[in-house]
């Protein structure tokens, strides 16, 4: 009888241990997003400082409208973006940009939005994401995720590469890392702190980190952090965040 118990339990414990290794990058993202806000994304007004500038998104579902305002004692610059248009106001009177500009500005406020609400972005319909093999971060195990774009509705960066790193406890994206290819390229690897949730959704601050030597690639970016070849860049940080919902959309 002790026999066919322990056998039980081990069976038990290896079905549990299976299951676990068995989790899609896709049920990754979804555990992560439940844990950071999950359906309040959807309709959420969004407000927050960045630097010296003003920061609003607006969601209702898959629609969404970004603002980047700059103002000073005697300008007030208001950019406006979605995934269709530009626009730029300044003093209440709307400004002609040419297209690279416009496109130049838009892509700027797109990432600013983009990383100060993640991990939602990560299902949008250009996202394309693969399972890695686990790793290990300063003591922790981590899934980790990479995510590059199709080249429909992916944006000009769509040939980027990126790596999630989801803590496999709280299923939080505890850290991330990009390539990129313009003005020279690069990597970049960022850890999230100051953790916070207002109004049910999460949000962090990053130290945002380059190789010491431009060299390797993007998915093995951990392991240079964990020898120590990475150096700090800047950080990454939000201030006077705010977040209210609406069932409307204007």
């Amino acid at each position: 009888m002790k026999k066919g118990l322990i056998f039980f339990v081990v069976i038990l414990g290896f079905s549990c241990n299976r299951q676990e290794t068995t989790l899609t990058a896709q049920q990754i993202v979804d555990k992560s997003i439940a844990a950071s806000g999950g359906n309040l994304y959807e309709n959420a007004i969004i407000n927050f400082d960045f630097r010296d500038r003003s920061y609003t998104s607006v969601q209702h579902n898959e629609k969404r409208t970004l603002y980047r305002l700059l103002k000073n004692d005697s300008i007030k610059v208001l950019d406006k973006y979605t995934t269709s248009s530009f626009e730029r106001i300044v003093n209440d009177s709307v400004i002609a940009i040419h297209d690279s500009l416009a496109t130049k500005f838009g892509n700027s406020i797109n990432s600013v939005h983009y990383f100060s609400k993640l991990p939602y972005g990560l299902n949008d319909r250009a996202v394309q994401k693969e399972l890695l093999k686990e790793t290990s971060i300063e003591g922790k195990d981590y899934f980790k995720v990479k995510v590059t774009f199709s080249q429909q509705n992916g944006g000009d960066d769509f040939d980027d590469t990126y790596v999630y790193f989801f803590n496999k406890v709280t299923f939080k994206p505890d850290f991330l890392a990009y390539d990129f290819h313009v003005d020279g390229g690069g990597m970049r690897f960022r850890k999230a702190y100051n953790e916070r949730y207002v109004n049910g959704i999460r949000f962090v601050d990053y130290e945002n980190l380059k190789p010491k030597i431009n060299s390797g690639s993007i998915l093995q970016i951990d392991s240079l952090y964990n020898s120590n070849s990475l150096e700090l860049l800047s950080k990454i940080e939000l201030q006077n965040i705010a977040v209210t919902f609406s069932d409307s959309y204007n």
